[in-house]
């Protein structure tokens, strides 16, 4: 249906008001397309903001996206910093375990927002949380507002660490 609906909304070219449609419909749309009506990073903010849900995991579109978003925020590596990753969004729910370990905790508390897991995000997950290089510090040291904030990553956790939280 969106993928229509962007086909009716852009036949005489990409409307100069994009940014006032639903941000799901960007998902259909190239970076490229809407070049005229913004920046590249402008266009992966508001696709930050979508529902990426709305195209498979597998979906070869998903994963161009992802690939565009890094290329356009030119992301050297493997590394995320914040402000990348607030750009990027519900995009960040697609990256693979090496970013994860690379960008440290700082990723962690976006992550959580995401529906599901692959298993090597799952074990960076772990790997970082382990490790106890995050904002939040160490399993040990969290409270119930540290689970609060990762609540979504909780299923991701495994015995030893569930063992080091305080009860």
């Amino acid at each position: 249906q969106l993928s229509c609906l962007l086909k009716m909304v852009t036949l005489h070219g990409v409307p100069k008001d994009l940014d006032s449609y639903p941000k799901d419909l960007l998902l259909f749309l190239s970076p490229l397309d809407y070049a005229a009506t913004g920046s590249c990073s402008q266009f992966f903010i508001n696709v930050g903001k979508a529902n990426v849900d709305v195209l498979p995991r597998e979906a070869p579109r998903r994963q161009q996206l992802l690939l565009e978003a890094l290329a356009c925020l030119k992301i050297p590596g493997t590394q995320i910093n914040e402000e990348n990753a607030e750009i990027l969004g519900r995009l960040l729910c697609d990256l693979g375990g090496e970013y994860i370990r690379s960008s440290g905790g700082s990723l962690l508390k976006d992550l959580s927002q995401c529906g599901s897991f692959l298993p090597d995000q799952e074990e960076a997950i772990r790997d970082v949380i382990s490790s106890g290089n995050t904002t939040f510090g160490p399993p040990a040291a969290w409270s119930a507002f540290t689970l609060s904030e990762l609540s979504g990553l909780i299923p991701v956790l495994d015995h030893s660490i569930l063992q080091q939280i305080p009860k």
